[in-house]
């Protein structure tokens, strides 16, 4: 068993500040398309804005991948993406 100050020490699991601050951005932004979405009576736009809501969860599902796996390549590529 690890001790408190051993715990607090481990490296793994954390992630880079510039993740935590593009992801938590990103959240802000699905719940704002989410309250749209619920807003929105008009069906064409509502599948316009779910559009736009799955894209930023592919993003954050994308960093949480690439970050784990220490994956240059992926994180690149989602780097470039997120850029856009």
């Amino acid at each position: 068993m690890l001790s408190f100050r051993s715990y607090i020490q481990l490296a793994e699991g954390r992630y880079p500040t510039w993740v935590k601050i593009t992801v938590g951005a990103m959240v802000l932004k699905c719940r704002g398309l989410s309250q749209q979405i619920q807003n929105e009576s008009d069906p064409k736009k509502q599948n316009e804005l779910i559009a736009q809501q799955n894209n930023i969860l592919s993003y954050i599902t994308g960093l949480g991948i690439g970050v784990s796996t220490r994956d240059a390549q992926l994180m690149n590529r989602l780097k470039k993406g997120l850029s856009k």
